[in-house]
């Protein structure tokens, strides 16, 4: 039995969000950091991590090991997903998945939010448990600015 299969169109050609962020990030390495200040809460086998964005500043994050909540609670803000970068004004919750590095730029002051189940109990055992080492990130643990310049 043969099979033929046409199509008249062009096919969406999946978008490597994943990679392209990792170029944004390289892009960047060299510029000055916002160091967001970051909010770390414990309770009851979760961790909440809140984050705020001055309008005007572009954050790359890290590579999720574990899926969690990302809650846009106040603000606008654009952000890469696997479907493309949306523009998202919160309250807006979304489910991140294993593998998941964003990049957030605040198209006005924003607050965002991060839910996650850990075992942890310090920021420190956090980040080992959700987090991949990145050698490249431009941040250390609690979303500290490593050894570059920070805008203010």
């Amino acid at each position: 039995m043969n099979i033929s299969v046409s199509y008249s169109g062009t096919l969406a050609k999946p978008v490597d969000m994943r990679g392209r962020v990792q170029a944004l990030q390289a892009a960047m390495s060299d510029m000055p950091q916002y160091e967001p200040p970051t909010k770390h809460t414990f309770h009851g086998g979760m961790y909440c991590r809140e984050v705020w964005r001055k309008a005007g500043v572009t954050i790359v994050g890290k590579v999720h090991k574990k899926e969690h909540f990302y809650l846009v609670v106040s603000g606008t803000v654009s952000i890469t997903t696997d479907d493309g970068v949306k523009s998202i004004t919160g309250p807006c919750l979304i489910n991140s998945m294993p593998g998941t590095k964003r990049a957030v730029y605040a198209e006005t002051d924003a607050l965002c939010m991060t839910f996650h189940v850990v075992d942890a109990q310090t920021v420190e055992q956090a980040e080992a448990e959700l987090v991949e080492e990145d050698a490249n990130s431009m941040f250390t643990i609690g979303n500290i600015v490593k050894d570059k310049e920070v805008l203010t």
